[in-house]
């Protein structure tokens, strides 16, 4: 498996908050990295922390982690995501668009780099055209890189 399909199953198992599969692509001892000051900026470390957090932010959130644009070398990768979300301060679909660093070993994923402002707005490039270069849009929620599909 490369890596982008690596990622893709990364985000399929936080979508669905499925700690298992979360933990057949996270290396036991990953660390997970968020911009400050976004809310619960701290650093999570270790696979089965991250699962567990990302399975409890899926009950209050119903997120959906898009792929948008993977660029890849060695055991490096650097994406552009959205993250779909349900604001619980205005009841709204919020679209979340960013950026992360993945460092991988041993065919999992050993570090994330998490680049991103959390607002109860959407965000986006000022003039950038998501739809033309196959970006997921709101109401679409999948890209031409990550279109809809199970957890495997």
């Amino acid at each position: 498996m490369d890596h982008r399909d690596l990622i893709i199953r990364y985000y399929d198992a936080c979508n669905a908050a499925d700690e298992a599969a979360l933990l057949n692509v996270l290396t036991p001892d990953m660390t997970h990295y968020f911009l400050a000051p976004n809310p619960a900026a701290n650093a999570v470390r270790g696979g089965a922390a991250l699962a567990a957090g990302v399975s409890l932010l899926q009950r209050s959130y119903q997120g959906r982690w898009v792929l948008d644009h993977y660029l890849g070398s060695g055991d490096e990768a650097v994406i552009e995501w959205t993250l779909y979300w349900t604001s619980p301060k205005t009841g709204k679909r919020v679209a979340t668009r960013g950026a992360e660093m993945y460092v991988f070993r041993d065919g999992r994923i050993a570090e994330v780099r998490a680049y991103y402002i959390q607002r109860h707005d959407s965000s986006e490039l000022e003039g950038f055209d998501y739809a033309g270069r196959g970006y997921s849009l709101p109401g679409t929620e999948s890209s031409a890189v990550h279109p809809p599909r199970d957890v495997q």
